[in-house]
């Protein structure tokens, strides 16, 4: 395939008014950005967490004391600085901090334990740890080999934010990658930037939103999309501390974007039914949902609620976003219009991508290389349609080569399986019978919403049938020999993807 090369934002143009799209531009670095945050938004509230409201000025006086501080054990050089703390207002202000020293920040997740901690703080070369009063127990052992630094301490002494250049580290991320093995991705400023401002892109209210974040900040997906984008556009985050109490908070706060996986977005979309009111609140507009497939009865449902639900399509490797679907309802199936500065081609199938937005490189020195002749290789199964829309249609780890040489995606299979209404998630896998016999099974998880009227006790011979109905209309070798319904959901990693089971 011919390679395709994105220059503008210009097909995102309609989506919104001209004067929104105009405002849309882009930083040299994070650094660069947050003065401008500063200029614009000083007093503007941009953080509620734990009861308090803070101002994008309140940050940065947080921030400049933390800087100072960086500053004094760095002496100014450009290091690397761990960060361990959880969705908080401390988070925030210490990553502000780091990156506007010019420094690299490396999020530890926040459940790690303080063997772990101190693992990633050597391997990674911090020069030091910051950390929230919650994870302070965690931070004993690399106590022993590098300054930990309380974010929320009094420090008396202030430092202005420097330049940076786009080229420089700005975070380290950890994500499984193409290969499955954790590692490290190295994400400079610009690609940060990139991403940051990709997020405005596809829905019409941009600026001065309302944003609520379920996400960990410890994931690109809530990293860059939920804080960095909401900070970039003058917004107003609620940090929803306890998923349990998101509701809740939902009906105080009252946000207009909510930034998401499909199994959180799902799980709304069926306790608004249940409680015959929408759950998300009467001001939310926008779902901006990613991280794993979406389905389009998802978009077609929340559409009857006047919620905009826009699939997107992105990996840490590439800060977040690589395109974004404006056209849910018309292109349910699609992830969307790919973002600016990026290449593509297509090698056998897989995407392969450049671009500004792309990783450095893993921090791992026994990480796998994911690149040739300097494209990254995605791992993704794709395909784009006549209006430059992309799909996605598997991962190549997954293919199931069966014992006649045909290769199967079980993703694109289970795409067609979910297009039914009452089917919530779905599972390809190959098996193996008594007699040794390789075949393909499906397991299913319904909607119970969507089977109502229905006998209890004729629900699953309904399913299977439907099911035999879609299976029938796969090609021969691709159909499944054995269907299971489920009344349990699957085992999900924690960024809520469904764990795949091994192959035979």
């Amino acid at each position: 395939m011919n390679i395709i090369e994105v220059n503008t934002a210009d097909k995102y143009k309609k989506y919104t008014d001209e004067e929104t799209f105009n405002k849309i531009v882009e930083y040299p670095s994070i650094s660069s950005m947050w003065q401008n945050c500063l200029k614009e938004y000083s007093d503007l509230a941009a953080i509620e967490d734990n009861g308090s409201s803070y101002t994008y000025k309140d940050i940065e006086k947080s921030a400049a004391k933390m800087r100072a501080k960086i500053l004094d054990i760095t002496k100014g050089e450009k290091r690397r600085i761990a960060i361990l703390a959880p969705n908080s207002y401390s988070f925030v202000a210490g990553f502000i901090a780091i990156v506007t020293t010019g420094c690299a920040a490396i999020i530890l997740p926040a459940h790690l334990d303080e063997r772990s901690v101190f693992g990633c703080c050597m391997k990674y070369g911090a020069a030091a740890l910051l950390f929230a009063k919650e994870s302070e127990e965690k931070t004993s052992i690399a106590a022993s080999k590098i300054q930990t630094v309380l974010i929320s301490e009094e420090y008396e002494a202030e430092a202005e934010a420097v330049e940076v250049n786009p080229e420089d580290e700005c975070v380290l991320m950890f994500t499984s990658g193409t290969t499955g093995k954790s590692k490290a991705a190295i994400l400079n400023n610009r690609a940060v930037m990139l991403g940051t401002v990709n997020g405005c892109y596809g829905y019409k209210d941009v600026f001065n939103q309302r944003y609520i974040l379920v996400l960990p900040l410890s994931h690109v997906f809530g990293l860059i999309r939920n804080l960095m984008t909401s900070l970039y556009t003058g917004s107003d985050l609620l940090i929803c501390r306890d998923n349990k109490n998101m509701f809740r908070d939902i009906a105080v706060f009252k946000p207009t974007i909510l930034v998401a996986v499909p199994a959180l977005v799902e799980m709304s979309l069926t306790l608004s039914r249940q409680f015959n009111k929408n759950m998300l609140g009467a001001d939310m507009k926008t779902i901006i949902c990613g991280a794993a497939a979406v389905a389009p009865y998802l978009i077609k449902e929340y559409d009857k609620y006047g919620i905009r639900v826009c699939p997107g399509y992105g990996l840490t490797e590439s800060a977040n976003l690589v395109s974004g679907n404006p056209e849910g309802l018309t292109k349910s199936e699609s992830v969307g219009i790919p973002y600016p500065h990026q290449k593509f081609q297509i090698v056998d199938g897989e995407l392969w991508i450049k671009g500004d937005n792309m990783m450095n490189g893993y921090a791992d020195d026994d990480a796998e290389n994911p690149y040739e002749d300097g494209w990254f290789k995605t791992g993704d199964l794709v395909r784009f349609d006549e209006d430059g829309f992309l799909y996605i249609t598997g991962r190549c780890k997954e293919i199931i080569v069966l014992s006649n040489g045909e290769n199967v995606s079980p993703q694109e299979l289970e795409a067609a399986f979910n297009r039914l209404p009452f089917i919530q998630d779905s599972q390809v896998y190959e098996d193996v019978l008594e007699s040794g016999e390789h075949i393909l099974a499906l397991e299913v998880v319904p909607r119970k919403a969507e089977l109502k009227d229905i006998p209890s006790d004729e629900q699953e011979a309904f399913i299977i049938e439907e099911l035999k109905k879609v299976n029938r209309e796969a090609l021969p070798y691709q159909r499944v020999s054995r269907i299971i319904v489920r009344d349990s959901d699957f085992e999900r990693s924690p960024s809520m993807k469904i764990v795949r089971y091994k192959k035979c």
